[in-house]
C-alpha cells in the first residue's frame, strides 16, 4: 500500500543537488557553425528561465573532446508556426505536457571558446565544433578550474563565474601587465573598486610597480563606499609597498588621509609639449601652441613666468621679433593665467620631483599613488600633471632599458601607470602625438604599460584600443562604447548581448591577454574578507617591520617632507 503514494518517477529518483553531484544536462547540439556559434535544443525538463547569457556550458564531443562554451543568446522556438497564432490552453495539464519540450521548446546559442582533449588537459583555441546531438552540460567547478587554473604566485582571484560562486576566476597578472589594461563601464558600475582589486593583486604578487594618478582620491587612503562603510586604500593594505604623495596637502589633512610627500612643480619645468595636451580642455588653438614653442625657444625656461608677468617690454619683444601676433600672445596669456590659481605650481623649482618619484619606483620598488585633492575636479590640472610626470618618467625608463643592453637583471621593474578619464589623453585627434598613445603602442618594449579607466571607451583612439591587451568591462549601454570595447576581440558579435546585459554592479566581462577566454565574473567584494585574503597571499609584504624601516629610510615618520 505504501507504494501507491508514489505518483511519478521523479519521486522515485529525485535529482536534487544533494543526490546528484555530477554535471546537469541542458540539451543537445542541433546546429550552428564555428563562426556563428552552436544552437542547443533544451531538454524537456530544463527551465529556460534558469539560464542566462554569460553562463558557461560544456559540450561533450564524440571523440572525448570537451568544448568550453558561453551562452550568448536565449530564444523560444517551435516545430509548427501555427502554434504562435493559436496557442494551446496551458491550463490543461495534458496539453501542457504534450506541447512543452516537443512542439514548443527552448533554444540557446552558445559560443565555443576553448577545447580540452581527453589525453591533453591543456585548454586550446577552438578550431572545430562538435557533432549533431552531442550532449550539452552545465559547467562544473572542475571544468572552470581546468581552464582558469589555481591561484598562485602570478595568478590572482578577481571573482567567480556566474552561478558557480564556489569556484573562482584567476587572472594571469604577469600577462596582465605585459600589455596595457582597460577598465571600462558607465558611471556608477564600480570601476574604481574594480580597479582597486586589480591593483591590489598586482602589488600583492609583485608583478609591477604602479604609478597611480588618483583623480578623486580613491586608491591611496580609505574611501567611503556608496553603501556606507569605509573601504581601505592600497596604503593600508600594503603599508611597506605603497607611498602616497599629494598635490593638495590641505585636502589630505582634512580627509585624515596620511601622505608621505607633497609635490610641487615649477613653472620653469613646464615645456610646450606639456601645454599641447591641454589643447581641447583649455581651448588652445594651433597658433597658441606654436607661440608657446616660440617663446620657449626665445626666453628659455622662464617663458611662462615672463608671459604671466605681462610686462610691456616682453610683449613688444615677442610681437616685433617673432611671427606671433598680439592677439595670440594675449589669448595664450589669459588661458595660462589659471596656472596661478594652482598652489602646486611655484615660480621656481627647488627639488626634482620626477627624480624623487623615479627613486621610489625603481630603487625602492614602491608603488606611488599621487592624490590630486581638490584639483581632481579640474581636468586641466589632472591632464597637465599626469602628462608632465609621465613624459619624464618614460624618458628615464627608455634610457635605463637601453643602458641595460638586454640584461633583464639591470632593467627597471615593470611599471603600470593608471590614468582616469583616459579618453582625454587618448583622443583620436592627439593620441598619436601624446606620451600615453606612444606607451600603448610600444606594448612593454620599455617596461611601461598603462591601466586606463574610462566610461567612454568610444572616445579612445581605435589604434590605441586595439593595443589594449586585457579589457575589464562593466555595464555599458551605449552602442558606440560597446563596439569600441569589442574592437579586435574574436567572436565580438556573440559577446555584444552578454556585455549589454550585465548587472549594474559587481559584474564584469574580462577579455584578452590575461585570461584564456572571455569570462563574465561576479567580482569579489572589497571588504574585510578580501583584505585578509590579500594579506595572507601577499608575497614579500613588509608588515610592520618593513613599514618602520621604510619610514626611517624615507625620513617621513610623523613629519611630512615636501617635494618642491
Amino acid at each position: 500500500m505504501a507504494y501507491s503514494k508514489i505518483e511519478n518517477l521523479d519521486q522515485w529518483f529525485p535529482q536534487s543537488s544533494a543526490m546528484y553531484a555530477g554535471p546537469v544536462r541542458l540539451g543537445v547540439v542541433v546546429g550552428g557553425s564555428l563562426s556563428k556559434g552552436l544552437l542547443v535544443k533544451l531538454d524537456r525538463g530544463q527551465l529556460i528561465e534558469e539560464l542566462a547569457v554569460g553562463r558557461y556550458v560544456v559540450v561533450h564531443g564524440a571523440s572525448g573532446k570537451r568544448f568550453f562554451c558561453m551562452i550568448t543568446d536565449i530564444a523560444l522556438d517551435n516545430t509548427n508556426p501555427a502554434i504562435q497564432n493559436s496557442p494551446p490552453d496551458m491550463a490543461d495539464e495534458f496539453l501542457r505536457d504534450v506541447y512543452i519540450g516537443t512542439a514548443a521548446y527552448g533554444l540557446v546559442s552558445v559560443a565555443p571558446m576553448l577545447s580540452i582533449d581527453e589525453e591533453d588537459s591543456e585548454p586550446k583555441p577552438v578550431k572545430t565544433i562538435p557533432s549533431h546531438f552531442m550532449p550539452v552540460m552545465n559547467a562544473t567547478v572542475g571544468d572552470v578550474n581546468a581552464v582558469f587554473g589555481d591561484e598562485d604566485a602570478r595568478h590572482f582571484n578577481v571573482g567567480a563565474p556566474l552561478e558557480l560562486e564556489q569556484t573562482q576566476i584567476n587572472l594571469d597578472l604577469k600577462r596582465l601587465v605585459e600589455r596595457s589594461v582597460g577598465v571600462f563601464g558607465k558611471s556608477g558600475t564600480g570601476k574604481s573598486f574594480l580597479t582597486r582589486v586589480l591593483l591590489a593583486g598586482v602589488i600583492a604578487r609583485q608583478q609591477a610597480v604602479n604609478l597611480i594618478f588618483d583623480m578623486h582620491n580613491d586608491y591611496g587612503w580609505e574611501v567611503t563606499d556608496e553603501r556606507g562603510p569605509k573601504a581601505k586604500g592600497l596604503k593600508q593594505l600594503f603599508p611597506g609597498r605603497v607611498t602616497i604623495i599629494t598635490l593638495d596637502a590641505e585636502s589630505s589633512r582634512r580627509r585624515n588621509a596620511r601622505f608621505d610627500f607633497e609635490v610641487k612643480l615649477g613653472f620653469d619645468e613646464i615645456e610646450p609639449e606639456d601645454i599641447a595636451m591641454l589643447r581641447a580642455t583649455m581651448n588652445l588653438s594651433d597658433a597658441m601652441i606654436d607661440a608657446a614653442y616660440t617663446m620657449r625657444k626665445r626666453w628659455g625656461r622662464s617663458w611662462i613666468r615672463r608671459l604671466l608677468k605681462d610686462e610691456v617690454d616682453d610683449f613688444n619683444d615677442i610681437v616685433e621679433n617673432t611671427n606671433i601676433g598680439g592677439g595670440t600672445y594675449s589669448a595664450l596669456q589669459r588661458r595660462l593665467q589659471r596656472f596661478e590659481r594652482w598652489d602646486f605650481l611655484s615660480h621656481e623649482t627647488i627639488t626634482d620631483s620626477v627624480q624623487e618619484i623615479i627613486n621610489l619606483l625603481v630603487e625602492r620598488q614602491q608603488s606611488v599613488v599621487l592624490e590630486f585633492g581638490r584639483y581632481g575636479n579640474e581636468l586641466e590640472a589632472y591632464i597637465l600633471v599626469a602628462n608632465y610626470l609621465t613624459r619624464r618618467i618614460h624618458r628615464q625608463y627608455v634610457e635605463k632599458v637601453e643602458k641595460a643592453l638586454g640584461d633583464t637583471a639591470h632593467e627597471p621593474p615593470q611599471l603600470l601607470i593608471t590614468i582616469e578619464e583616459a579618453h582625454k589623453f587618448l583622443d583620436p585627434a592627439i593620441a598619436s602625438q601624446t606620451i600615453f598613445g606612444i606607451i600603448a603602442r610600444e606594448l612593454r618594449k620599455y617596461n611601461v604599460t598603462l591601466l586606463v579607466v574610462d566610461q567612454r571607451p568610444s572616445g579612445i583612439d581605435e589604434e590605441v584600443m586595439s593595443q589594449i591587451g586585457t579589457r575589464v568591462t562593466a555595464l555599458l549601454d551605449n552602442d558606440r562604447d560597446i563596439n569600441a570595447v569589442l574592437t579586435g576581440i574574436s567572436g565580438a558579435q556573440s559577446l555584444r548581448e552578454v556585455l549589454a546585459r550585465l548587472d549594474t554592479r559587481q559584474q564584469a566581462i574580462i577579455m584578452g591577454h590575461a585570461v584564456p577566454m572571455p569570462v563574465v565574473v561576479k567580482t569579489r567584494n572589497y571588504d574585510q574578507a578580501f583584505y585578509d585574503a590579500v594579506m595572507r597571499g601577499n608575497i614579500g609584504n613588509g608588515g610592520d617591520d618593513t613599514t618602520d624601516r621604510t619610514r626611517k629610510r624615507l625620513g617621513s615618520g610623523d613629519k611630512e617632507r615636501r617635494l618642491r
